[in-house]
């Protein structure tokens, strides 16, 4: 005997969609730093080409929020000094962020952009970009030192969280 499965409550799909709206932010901002194209031309390129066809874990994701993608990527830029400062002060490793992976590097600028210029509160924006480091590096340690780092950016960036 089979059950049918229950349709995704809304804010299920309310969330995925912000979860993919964050990983379309990474891979905008890797590319828009590979490219050298400005941001808003890479978000356009996203937001006609690609929404819609990324996937984590070979399973395909929902549209993303748009408002949240364009926001994270327009207050990467906008905030984009402070963040790396902030990055710089949580590699522990003593390693400028220039010098650390570029994905990783879109990943803290993203997520930095959520802690500096949005009221979602530090512990989803951590959560939510560890399983974005989950997804483009699966067998790595990537996540528990993404884990770590913006651990220490939350801290600094919005103190009266913890």
């Amino acid at each position: 005997m089979s059950h049918a499965a229950k349709p995704p409550r809304k804010v299920d799909e309310k969330r995925q969609k912000r979860s993919a709206s964050r990983l379309y932010a990474v891979q905008a901002l890797f590319q828009t730093e590979q490219s050298g194209q400005s941001v808003d031309r890479v978000a356009v390129e996203f937001l006609d080409h690609r929404f819609g066809l990324a996937q984590i874990d070979g399973i395909a994701m929902v549209d993303g929020d748009v408002d949240l993608f364009r926001r994270i990527c327009d207050e990467a830029v906008n905030w984009q000094a402070k963040i790396d400062q902030m990055t710089d002060r949580g590699l522990v490793a003593k390693w400028p962020i220039a010098r650390i992976d570029p994905t990783l590097r879109a990943l803290f600028r993203a997520a930095g952009a959520e802690l500096v210029a949005t009221e979602t509160p530090p512990k989803v924006v951590i959560n939510e970009y560890v399983d974005v480091a989950r997804a483009f590096f699966p067998d790595g340690k990537e996540a528990q030192f993404v884990n770590a780092v913006l651990d220490h950016m939350a801290r600094e960036a919005r103190p009266e969280a913890f």
